[in-house]
């Protein structure tokens, strides 16, 4: 399953696509951490901001990978 993060910040646009739950979130924390507004969307077109990252890796079957 592949997971995208969208990062925006003034008339920037950076998009990130990782396999795994933990280092898609971990870069989205980090970009989120230097004020970029930042959105994870999984394969089945749900959408998971920085609030709701630990609610997406406690999913079960989605922590690996």
């Amino acid at each position: 399953m592949a997971y995208k993060m969208i990062a925006e910040r003034d008339n920037a646009t950076v998009r990130i696509e990782r396999q795994s739950t933990w280092l898609i979130v971990a870069k989205a924390r980090v970009w989120a951490s230097e004020g970029w507004q930042v959105v994870i969307t999984d394969t089945d077109g749900n959408s998971y901001p920085p609030e709701d990252f630990d609610r997406l890796l406690a999913t079960p079957g989605r922590a690996a990978a």
